[in-house]
């Protein structure tokens, strides 16, 4: 792996981070699995490509992370107020999505490789070609500090009274509602804002690799997900605030470990929805792994100290016996 595909994949790991924070907000803090989220990764696309094509790239950005949280709040809506089941009132909104974006679009497909986009000021004001950062550098630095902001907002957020009223109503809805904690606007705003996470990360995706596509948020779920679950394994649990950090680097990871498969020629392109996957199903069974480790230790633990008391007592009674004689 070259140096510079690297740096790529830790650039994607930190762009697709955002979409890993969205999808620990609901699938850990409120716990319900969304698959809204490969509507509104599009829906946030597609929104701040027609933007940055009308020269408004930061405003793209904000119409991305209001599609998003849009989008969330449908499917709020539709679990609580409508009482349909979690995962197909995320398929509802998902689906309708699809056929929302391409009116938004006006096509399948947005170029933006002749449009300013959100980096580029940013990039002209440092110097632009005779500054000390190139392109990628200005790039990098845009993407950490967007989300070095996302997680201290995140953090601080779900410190406060209503966060933790989120937080509690995720990790028991009845005792929640029993503290006279409003449950059902707690689940809407909890898929709204991590919607409105995902939604970034379409909207700034979009300018960084210089197009929209309406099939880009196919599988988007699993991304999040293998992001959310690398993170768990290797940083454990903690806090919500260590949560979202893992989230970060857990994405990272996830895109260095499929860069170190492709750099080795043991897939190709087509095979990467495949092997993401593969990834959150083999990271989701670690745990379950390690129990049945700990579990056949103690066993094995209980055996031993059980047959060293047999052994002491067989001895103890043998020497009574000798005693007797």
């Amino acid at each position: 792996m070259t140096p510079q595909i690297f740096f790529d994949a830790i650039m994607l790991g930190f762009e697709y981070s955002l979409l890993a924070m969205g999808v620990y907000i609901t699938f850990r803090v409120l716990d319900l699995a969304d698959l809204t989220v490969d509507g509104s990764f599009g829906f946030g696309m597609a929104c701040s490509g027609v933007l940055t094509m009308a020269g408004q790239p930061y405003l793209g950005l904000i119409a991305g992370i209001a599609a998003g949280a849009a989008a969330g709040c449908v499917t709020g809506l539709l679990i609580t107020k409508a009482k349909i089941n979690p995962l197909l009132a995320g398929i509802v909104t998902m689906t309708g999505l699809y056929s929302v974006n391409i009116y938004v679009m006006g096509a399948p497909n947005v170029s933006l490789l002749n449009a300013v986009r959100c980096y580029d000021p940013l990039y002209q004001a440092l110097g632009g070609d005779a500054g000390l950062l190139s392109v990628d550098g200005v790039k990098m630095a845009f993407i950490i500090a967007i989300v070095a902001l996302a997680v201290a907002i995140n953090a601080a957020f779900l410190h406060t009274e209503t966060g933790l009223a989120m937080r509690a109503a995720g990790d028991n809805e009845e005792m929640s509602r029993a503290s006279s904690i409003n449950t059902n606007a707690m689940k809407v705003a909890g898929l709204a804002l991590g919607n409105a996470l995902t939604g970034l990360t379409g909207a700034i995706l979009a300018q960084y690799q210089g197009f929209a596509d309406l099939g880009s948020g196919t599988g988007m779920v699993i991304v999040g997900l293998a992001s959310v679950i690398i993170g768990e394994v290797f940083g454990g649990w903690r806090s919500v605030t260590w949560g979202l950090c893992c989230a970060v680097a857990g994405s990272v990871v996830y895109r260095l470990i499929i860069q170190l498969a492709l750099a080795l020629n043991l897939l190709d392109a087509n095979a990467l929805k495949l092997v993401s996957a593969i990834i959150v199903a083999a990271f989701m069974a670690v745990p379950a792994v390690r129990q049945t480790f700990k579990d056949r230790k103690l066993r094995r633990d209980a055996r031993s100290a059980m047959e060293r008391l047999l052994a002491e007592d067989a001895a103890a009674l043998a020497g009574a016996t000798g005693e007797e004689d």
